[in-house]
């Protein structure tokens, strides 16, 4: 079968929620990836930001085989030995106290809803079924019923209504308007520090500090939404030590599992995960010993291989190539480590036919919102490839004007 074959049976039988790029990959290795005729792609996506390793990094391929072949599965109804020690190795990593372990990065965004509901009205005392939770506008943080009930894209929302109640918008790097939208029932503020999905877009310097100062004042719990931020993506372990605010709550996923196994997490202090008691949430999958040796994996990689550091200064380095292309088309080339967007003018017809052209000269992105072009390459990218992708962005760029 070829490409075209497979892109027919995919549009025939599969559920069109997806706009995919035509390629059809089926093998992968570090930072690059080959279609079924053997065509060979720069992936400058990182599968979101889950693939910070790079694919099928060797050390995880060991522990995935190691691991399958003692024990994958007991549910939370038992207990095993992976969990445990992931759980201590997250907290001794990050400094909180608990972790709740879950798969999709939604799921977390949920347990993390939950957690700050159940805080609210156990330890501050606000009146049952009260609890506010404050979000921004332009979110992404998953796709539940619940969740895009706080989305202010009308894509996500169509025709899924009735909504959750308990949520209040503010625009996004807007302090003013987090403190005044503030009450006695708020229990929490949610919030990416990059929002990747919605462009790439970087709050104002000082945000994020002023930010967790009014919450810890008016004693409202921070949660940042580190699930594409975090784990080294922005060239720091979490978005938020750029400006040294420590949240209440974090809650991270896709790199968590290196790109072969769903996992998420969300992490707090213990007064705060504290308020569960056993049966009032969980998941069937979540801490399973596959995924707990996978993920103990990834972040062993990530620290023993500097792949933080690295992200650091290939971002960099790769932001400022960017910013020197001359094209009637760019508006702003913004981004934080390897985290990085073009921002294209609206007369220059989409950011997709910008990625469908790259596509052919060998390099995979994404646009996002219609006029973003979004990089976010493996944390593994060297200096040369990142040379090697630049030169083709700017080919491209030079072609379309």
């Amino acid at each position: 079968m070829d490409s075209r074959d497979y892109i027919l049976l995919e549009e025939l039988y599969s559920a069109q929620n997806y706009h995919p790029l035509d390629a059809v990959l089926t093998k992968g290795k570090g930072i690059w990836v080959w279609d079924v005729e053997g065509r060979k792609y720069l992936d400058f996506l990182s599968g979101y930001s889950a693939v910070n390793q790079g694919h099928c990094h060797p050390r995880l391929i060991k522990v995935v085989k190691d691991q399958a072949k003692r024990l994958t599965l007991t549910s939370r109804a038992f207990r095993n030995d992976q969990w445990p020690l992931l759980a201590k190795e997250l907290c001794d990593l990050t400094g909180f106290d608990m972790v709740l372990p879950m798969n999709s990065g939604a799921e977390s965004i949920e347990t993390a809803i939950k957690t700050a509901r159940k805080w609210a009205y156990k330890v501050k005392g606000v009146p049952k079924d009260k609890a506010e939770i404050i979000a921004c506008a332009n979110n992404f943080h998953g796709r539940t019923v619940t969740i895009v009930s706080f989305s202010t894209e009308s894509l996500y929302r169509n025709d899924f209504g009735p909504f959750t109640p308990g949520f209040v918008v503010i625009p996004y790097g807007d302090i003013d308007a987090l403190r005044q939208a503030i009450t006695p029932y708020t229990a929490a503020f949610l919030v990416e520090p990059v929002q990747a999905e919605a462009g790439i877009l970087i709050p104002p310097p000082g945000y994020l500090r002023e930010a967790k100062r009014i919450c810890a004042e008016n004693n409202v719990l921070f949660i940042a939404d580190e699930i594409q931020t975090g784990l080294g993506r922005t060239g720091r372990l979490f978005a938020c030590d750029h400006e040294e605010v420590r949240p209440d709550m974090v809650v991270i996923g896709k790199s968590l599992g290196g790109g072969y196994y769903p996992v998420s997490a969300t992490l707090s202090t213990r007064q705060i995960l504290g308020v569960f008691k056993p049966g009032e949430h969980g998941s069937t999958f979540g801490g399973n010993p596959l995924a707990c040796a996978v993920a103990r994996e990834a972040l062993r990689i990530i620290q023993e291989e500097k792949l933080i550091e690295n992200a650091a200064v290939a971002g960099s380095y790769l932001l400022d190539r960017l910013k020197k292309i001359k094209s009637r088309h760019i508006k702003e080339v913004r981004g934080l480590g390897l985290l990085i967007g073009i921002e294209l003018k609206p007369e220059a017809g989409g950011a997709r036919r910008f990625c469908e052209e790259l596509k052919k000269d060998g390099l995979l992105c994404r646009e996002t919102h219609e006029n973003v072009i979004r990089f976010a390459p493996p944390l593994i990218i060297k200096q040369k490839d990142l040379s090697w992708a630049y030169k083709r962005i700017k080919k491209v760029f030079k072609q379309l004007s």
